[in-house]
């Protein structure tokens, strides 16, 4: 089994000191950079857009996992790769998302689909053969400092299963209160990937937490 990928968040940084806060990230042994862009429409906040993520790009060699959590992501799919995104996720509640991910696709980029805790994990399946990831949302899309929902876990165990059973290698990763008080049950349930914010940026020293989330 491959080592657990460990991507901190970036919407947890200090934004007056980001060049400085990624580079603690990143020599702390962080896998790749989780980037979460907000609309205020998709969902109840509004975050960062391209000029972030491409001061970002200039700023680390780690991979730009960026999270579109936007109404209409289709238009912005050539401009953030334009900005430096090695791969994009967007939701699976989008009524546009199998258009969505054939242009993901057709700009070379690595392709990700994201479910909500509300969302039946079912709703991942028909697009599984066209997917390089899978995120499952352990709390509400929007804010950081949330509480994990357990009730994620089942979802993961769930949808590993039917990974396994098409004969699939497809990365399953969680996102949302993750933090090494639950990091094993995350991994235990088939998590490959966790997605941490708070827990590694507020820390003073996130090498030990990004060790102890990879576990």
């Amino acid at each position: 089994m491959n080592a657990t990928r460990i991507g901190p968040s970036l919407l947890a940084a200090d934004f007056a000191r980001l060049a400085e806060d990624i580079g603690r990230v990143e020599r702390g042994g962080a896998d790749f950079l989780h980037l979460d862009v907000m609309d205020g429409h998709f969902v109840p906040n509004i975050s960062f857009g391209l000029p972030v993520v491409a001061a970002v790009r200039q700023t680390t060699r780690l991979e730009l996992n960026t999270h579109l959590m936007l109404q209409d992501p289709l238009p912005f799919i050539g401009p953030f790769k334009e900005a430096g995104a090695d791969s994009l996720v967007v939701h699976v509640e989008l009524e546009s998302a199998q258009a969505v991910l054939g242009t993901i696709r057709q700009h070379g980029l690595q392709c990700g689909l994201a479910v909500n805790p509300k969302t039946p994990v079912s709703a991942l399946y028909p697009y599984l053969d066209e997917l390089d990831s899978v995120l499952v949302m352990s709390v509400e899309p929007g804010f950081g400092g949330q509480a994990f929902q357990p009730a994620a876990l089942d979802k993961i165990r769930d949808l590993c299963a039917e990974i396994e059973r098409r004969g699939l290698d497809i990365p399953v990763g969680i996102d949302g209160g993750v933090h090494p008080g639950n990091a094993a049950a995350c991994r235990r349930a088939g998590a490959q990937c966790l997605v941490a914010g708070s827990a590694v940026f507020n820390s003073p020293d996130p090498a030990r937490v990004i060790a102890d989330l990879r576990g």
